[in-house]
């Protein structure tokens, strides 16, 4: 990745993180005094033992208890604050880049290879939320008191004090270890489990062919594997990290009676109280919790750190789109010069040398073979796809000039497989808007031919149509799909196979249709296989292996198109019939 681009991807996620920074700065303030307070139990015990019991004072107890009963009421409610705290920093850097990491994800996802990857932009985002949520940032704020409580170990003893250094440097080793045991099991874990649910997702979507072609059982196996693959992985990833968290947890509670012993051999030489004793016991626990939480929640950590890393990335390859000046109603007028057009991220073109225009008021069909470049050609005249070389302009102006809503609002796009989404039919007919013009869905659902059929439904347009509108039919998406092409009269419509999951009655309402968006001067496009589809449009462009084959009105590119056939299949049965050509050999053996 080249360094420029990553460095902005490193400042916008830096500007989002430390928009929260005044929270931190609380919860740092808050644990300061947190970790002041966390003496409480150590200096009360050491008056017990020095001042109460040698007294025999009820009284000095009873204000020694009072005290510390509101210390650590003041404690408990600072640190349930710096918790709340921590949550609301996370919440708000989620919310300050919800939206760009969902719009970056529906552009990346334009490109075929990144529609096949899971959305794991919007996970890396959640990954860090999480980790602010949970108490696991407290480790990073309460280490740096590590230091001052050993520093009041050494006050207490020297020996004492040497003790708590060893003792954590130790632990912080263990947390080195933990780091480095347990990476690679962890990404063979993530990794293994992310190919799994790829898989079942696919396997969810093709349910109908698996019951129909009997692949049940071939497909469980296959998912079983890698399911017990991605177990193996997550068994010897856990079985690590838990056995790195027991033992520290395990060290820490042996560290602090170790230190007793000590504690108590210093006191029995009469070097140190009991006092000093019981409150250096204490203050090692406190010492050491924080290395203890640390490894613990590392794993949460590595996560958040890994999003963090990969969120930066995402925001280098996917930079914010540029705001554009809004430009005014376009003509229906559309002009194609030189193009070539490739995937999103790839430099490959898969058309090109594509010339035409396309007036107001006429349909220009476009036809050839699969894999001629048709789709791909529908793709970049909606801007969903750039192009390599070569312009686009709809009225003058390229799409680059335009914001992405604005232009869509301009062109009815019916694309090859249909996609409706989870909601009722008029949702869908309007695009989702929220400012939902009834009117004008049921006049798109009239001009589509849609009507009747709607209607006749439970519900009418308020009938829910489920997840990508499985509760319908192929034809009956196909309708709603053209109606939602049609909604806001757009001047621009661009269909691509529109009669593939038509009947005759729905072939001849789609013709009825591009003839009626003629008449309202707008300018059409038809991708299509199916002569029916093209009956309506003036001229045709004729694709083939990617290239522009010949373009002009449909009468004289049809009759072309025919004789052309005619010769070619003419001349593969002249091959065919004629004798095959006798060899040397063959004729020198007659000679002989």
């Amino acid at each position: 990745m080249i360094a420029p681009q990553l460095a902005k991807g490193r400042a916008e996620y830096r500007k989002a993180f430390w928009a929260a920074r005044n929270l931190f700065i609380v919860a740092g303030i808050f644990s300061c005094f947190v970790n002041l307070l966390m003496l409480t139990g150590p200096l009360f015990m050491l008056q017990v033992y020095d001042r109460v019991l040698a007294s025999g004072s009820q009284e000095t107890l009873l204000v020694l208890f009072t005290l510390v009963a509101g210390l650590f009421t003041v404690m408990g409610m600072l640190d349930y604050l710096r918790g709340r705290i921590l949550a609301n920093a996370g919440a708000r850097f989620q919310a300050l880049l919800d939206g760009r990491v969902f719009e970056g994800v529906m552009r990346r996802s334009l490109a075929p290879a990144e529609r096949a990857k899971p959305a794991a932009a919007m996970r890396d985002l959640e990954s860090i939320q999480q980790f602010l949520a949970s108490g696991a940032p407290n480790a990073f704020f309460d280490a740096p008191w590590v230091p001052i409580y050993l520093g009041i170990i050494f006050l207490f003893h020297p020996l004492l004090g040497l003790m708590g250094v060893a003792a954590s440097i130790f632990l912080f080793f263990i947390a080195f270890l933990n780091q480095l045991m347990t990476a690679e099991p962890e990404i063979q874990s993530r990794s293994a489990s992310a190919e799994s649910e790829k898989f079942s997702e696919s396997v969810r979507r093709e349910a109908e062919i698996i019951r129909g072609l009997g692949m049940g059982e071939a497909v469980r196996g296959k998912w079983g594997g890698m399911r017990g693959k991605a177990l193996e992985a997550q068994m010897r990833h856990s079985s690590r990290a838990g056995f790195f968290q027991t033992f520290s947890k395990t060290f820490r509670m042996f560290l602090q009676s170790a230190i007793l012993a000590l504690g108590a051999w210093l006191a029995v030489k009469q070097e140190i109280s009991p006092g000093v004793m019981i409150a250096s016991s204490i203050i090692m626990g406190r010492a050491l919790a924080p290395v203890d939480q640390a490894i613990a929640n590392w794993r949460g950590f590595i996560r958040a750190r890994r999003g963090a890393r990969s969120l930066q990335e995402f925001f280098a390859v996917t930079p914010v789109e540029e705001q554009k000046t809004t430009l005014p109603e376009p003509r229906p007028k559309l002009e194609i010069a030189g193009l070539a057009v490739a995937a999103p991220g790839d430099r490959n073109p898969i058309i090109r040398g594509v010339t035409f225009n396309v007036e107001p008021g006429e349909a220009v069909g476009v036809i050839g073979p699969s894999a001629a470049g048709k789709s791909t050609l529908a793709r970049a005249l909606v801007g969903a796809w750039p192009s390599l070389i070569g312009e686009i302009r709809f009225d003058g102006a390229t799409f680059d000039q335009w914001n992405e809503t604005e232009l869509g609002r301009r062109i009815g796009y019916l694309p090859q497989e249909v996609g409706l989404f989870a909601g009722t039919i008029a949702q869908n007919i309007a695009r989702l808007s929220p400012d939902t013009n009834e009117a004008e869905v049921v006049e798109a659902a009239k001009r589509a031919g849609a009507h009747r059929m709607i209607v006749g439904l439970p519900n009418g347009y308020d009938t829910e149509i489920g997840e990508s509108g499985g509760q319908l039919s192929g034809g009956q998406r196909q309708r709603i799909g053209l109606a939602r092409a049609l909604y806001g009269d757009p001047p621009l419509l661009l269909f691509d196979e529109p009669n593939a999951n038509l009947d005759a009655e729905g072939e001849a309402t789609l013709v009825q249709s591009i003839r009626d968006a003629k008449k309202r001067g707008r300018a059409v496009i038809v991708m299509a296989h199916r002569p029916s589809a093209i009956a309506a449009c003036d001229k045709l462009l004729v694709m083939r292996d990617g290239m522009q084959q010949a373009f002009g009105p449909r009468d004289e590119v049809l009759q072309a198109t025919t004789v052309t056939k005619a010769k070619q299949q003419q001349a593969a049965r002249a091959q065919q019939t004629a004798p095959a050509p006798r060899t040397a050999a063959a004729g020198g053996g007659r000679q002989r």
